[in-house]
């Protein structure tokens, strides 16, 4: 059994806002160290974890790489794009 998280407003957060993903797609173009690179610099994640997440999306096609709302998640989106990496905010 798992346990909600509570925040302040006393409502778990999927409640309390509306959580969306941004979503890594595969592409052509850019190298597996590129990708990583990038998930490292621009979301924080821990070299690892880039990894899995560039490899998810080369065979599944698509990750999701980071959760919030859409003010959260939008500049993630805009520095990824400048990169030239395939995202969107689902």
């Amino acid at each position: 059994m798992t346990k909600e998280k509570v925040f302040p407003s006393g409502k778990p957060r999927e409640v309390a806002e509306n959580i969306r993903e941004l979503v890594l797609f595969n592409d052509d173009v850019n190298t597996f160290d590129f990708v990583i690179e990038t998930l490292v610099e621009v979301c924080g994640h821990e070299p690892t974890q880039a990894e899995q997440c560039a490899l998810i999306a080369h065979y599944k096609g698509k990750c999701g790489v980071k959760s919030g709302t859409s003010a959260e998640l939008k500049p993630y989106y805009t520095e990824m794009t400048n990169r030239k990496l395939s995202v969107s905010i689902d």
